[in-house]
């Protein structure tokens, strides 16, 4: 059987209770990648204390080959028992660096913003709709695995579905083993594209839970030879992959954007927090779309599907997917502009300290607009848009002074180094598309 760790029991009790022989020890760096080392559980004591140490030059945390190592601390409560291999189980951890908290670890910046929401007497609650493409390398590159999934509109496909209910049905049934409460599945807009939903949370069980995710996906779908991505944008004439997040504020059991709810959805605190997203959007957008392939779905012309499903403009509607966020029910509010890479630690410690910022500051997030902005975005000339490119969002990121504190210094400066790099790695770069379009000049 299974299981997560229950916040009361030492990693060592919780060895000897399931079975675990070994564990990774696994942090998130500021690029999204998941790092860890193999702990046999016989020292799995001093790890707990102590932590798991890296060297932090290769950590991707922005420390120099000069300095001393960093120390991943297991969260005991985040621990996951591999469901295909029950000796092992994974958890996620905080870094410390000389003895104290890493300012610029993600897991770490995300839980300086829940501290200050705690602080305000609420709990942030997310929920992540998780979507990726199954592909096979060949000689030609990377393709669709299913080579019988071709249809022009293949969203929500029954028999596309099917073919892939080997993989679907076992992460499925390793979640409902984990206890995250999945509800559903399907075939999404894209040819090769999938979506599997599970059960909300607090903030940061949600993002340990995503980074485990997408390790567990990838591991079983190797398993069966393929390749599964969550690459933003992998083909230029279908959807790309989205990473919508659900938001909600609690306080105890009650929900405080359904308390007190109007006609439209949400609470008076509600539309302040929504209010304060749409105000800090054009910093966010560095943080939820941070590769520049993200801006290969957010640019996109329509797919052979007819949609591009991505928003463009600064705005809020009812139960509308046409717009940046959506209110699809009472009680919650849908962020569309988080794509398939953001690394989601980083994505909600940013629209949380957004969100809070607009209640602070009683922020209106103006009228809600019930129109396709697909098809009328341009009849509304004072409808600011979404950054364009990487570049356009992280110079964005870097005029707002919230977002960069809530990165913190070293946070800040170190995740524009890496992604002023790729900036200029993807512009030196001449294009097949160039070669065409130019070699006659």
């Amino acid at each position: 059987m299974v299981g997560t760790l229950t916040q009361t029991q030492s990693l060592v009790e919780q060895a000897k209770t399931l079975g675990i022989k070994f564990f990774l020890v696994s942090y998130t760096d500021l690029l999204g990648g998941t790092r860890a080392k193999l702990v046999p559980a016989a020292k799995i004591a001093a790890v707990e204390q102590d932590g798991a140490f890296f060297s932090s030059f290769a950590s991707n945390l922005g420390l120099g080959p000069d300095a001393a190592e960093i120390a991943a601390i297991p969260d005991p409560s985040s621990l996951i028992q591999l469901p295909w291999e029950p000796t092992v189980g994974w958890v996620a951890s905080d870094v410390f660096f000389e003895g104290k908290p890493f300012p610029a670890a993600p897991r770490m910046i995300l839980g300086r913003v829940v501290d200050q929401c705690e602080a305000m007497g609420y709990t942030y609650k997310a929920g992540v709709e998780a979507e990726f493409f199954l592909l096979k390398k060949t000689e030609a590159g990377y393709v669709v695995a299913d080579e019988r999934d071709t249809a022009e509109r293949p969203c929500y496909d029954q028999i596309n579905l099917m073919r892939q209910f080997d993989l679907i049905s076992t992460i499925v049934g390793y979640m409902e083993q984990l206890g995250w409460d999945p509800y559903q599945c399907d075939h999404e807009d894209a040819n090769g594209q999938f979506e599997l939903n599970w059960g909300y949370s607090d903030a940061k069980t949600t993002c340990d839970r995503h980074t485990f995710f997408k390790y567990m996906v990838k591991t079983l779908a190797e398993q069966r030879g393929l390749t599964a991505t969550f690459m933003p944008k992998p083909f230029s004439h279908i959807t790309g992959s989205g990473g919508h997040v659900h938001s909600s504020l609690w306080q105890g059991d009650t929900n405080s954007f359904d308390k007190g709810a109007d006609a439209g959805g949400l609470s008076p605190v509600g539309y302040c927090f929504l209010g304060g997203v749409l105000a800090h959007a054009k910093g966010l957008t560095a943080l939820f779309a941070p590769t520049v392939n993200s801006y290969r779905r957010l640019g996109a012309s329509a797919t052979t599907s007819g949609s591009t499903w991505t928003p463009r403009y600064i705005s809020y509607g009812g139960n509308n997917r046409s717009h940046m966020l959506r209110i699809p029910e009472a009680g919650r509010f849908e962020c569309r502009l988080i794509d398939g890479s953001a690394n989601l630690y980083l994505a909600l410690a940013g629209l949380l300290a957004a969100g809070l910022d607009g209640i602070e500051k009683e922020t209106s997030p103006g009228a809600r607009i019930d129109e396709n902005l697909f098809a009328r975005g341009a009849e509304f000339p004072n409808l600011e848009t979404l950054p364009t490119n990487l570049f356009e969002a992280l110079t964005m990121l870097k005029q707002n002074k919230l977002l960069m504190d809530t990165l913190g210094e070293l946070g800040a400066k170190t995740f524009f180094e890496f992604k002023n790099k790729e900036w200029s790695g993807f512009c030196s770069i001449v294009t097949d598309w160039e070669m065409a379009q130019y070699i006659n000049v």
